[in-house]
């Protein structure tokens, strides 16, 4: 366990966290002192074990359901991390949620002589409306100095035309920072994004099926490695920090060098 607890003290919601990025990151943070609502649309068996995890590990934490894409999402999700936060901290709503981690997405969409509207839909949806209302929920929450973290990819960076609808959708998620992040600053909230490139992740595992797939994908990175969860984890929690207080409005490249 990190002796320096840089987030003791503070309440942290991550979408998506039952696997892969999003777990990584509910662990670090709670790993840095944060109470962290791990959130999950349908995997709850590994949310329930990331739970279990961070609280062996002498952290906190407490998990979320509700669905993402879905009307009403966002108020499923607050009702859900209310309670919790409730139950694990005892504080009023107002001033319980002092990190907003926009992880989950969904991908998949493939080039655009492919798309249909309803893999397109799902796409926005997940990836762009959601995070956008759960910003919206959260505000009235978040404390005074707080941190909104949006987790988009390399595709809005860099042409990726086999998964142009998910590349567009984290696009609209890296515009919404740079507002954001302006009408925020007064209240000393920071937003910032971080844009991920090849993570060993369930998300992307249908391009490493080969060990040439595997070696290829490495060697798009100056340090001929795919990425690791916690690479992006890492950055995150700096960025959650209050180390990273003169930070925002940023695409934050995590991509360990991909492309150059």
């Amino acid at each position: 366990m990190d002796t320096k607890r840089t987030l003791t003290g503070k309440i942290a919601l991550v979408t998506g966290a039952g696997r892969g990025i999003g777990r990584a990151i509910a662990g670090r943070l709670a790993q840095d002192g944060a109470l962290v609502g791990v959130h999950y649309g349908h995997s709850e068996a590994a949310a329930v074990e990331v739970v279990a995890e961070i609280r062996k590990n002498g952290g906190r934490a407490f998990p979320v359901g509700a669905e993402l894409g879905v009307p009403g999402d966002a108020a499923a999700v607050f009702e859900a991390f209310d309670a919790g936060v409730r139950e694990e901290a005892a504080v009023d709503v107002e001033g319980s949620l002092d990190i907003l981690v926009n992880n989950a997405g969904v991908s998949g969409s493939g080039p655009v002589g492919e798309a249909v509207p309803e893999v397109f839909d799902r796409m926005i949806a997940v990836n762009a409306k959601a995070p956008f209302f759960l910003v919206q929920s959260a505000l009235p929450r978040m404390r005074d100095g707080g941190r909104i973290v949006n987790i988009s990819s390399l595709a809005s960076r860099r042409a990726f035309p086999e998964s142009v609808a998910y590349a567009m959708s984290k696009g609209a998620l890296d515009t919404m920072t740079l507002c954001l992040a302006k009408e925020l600053g007064g209240r000393g909230i920071t937003v910032n994004t971080v844009g991920p490139g090849f993570i060993e992740t369930d998300m992307n595992a249908r391009r490493r099926t080969t060990p040439q797939a595997r070696a290829a994908l490495a060697a798009r990175s100056v340090f001929d490695r795919i990425g690791r969860p916690a690479d992006v984890a890492d950055v995150v929690a700096f960025l959650a920090s209050d180390g990273s207080r003169w930070i925002t409005g940023q695409y934050i490249d995590v991509s360990g060098g991909t492309d150059l």
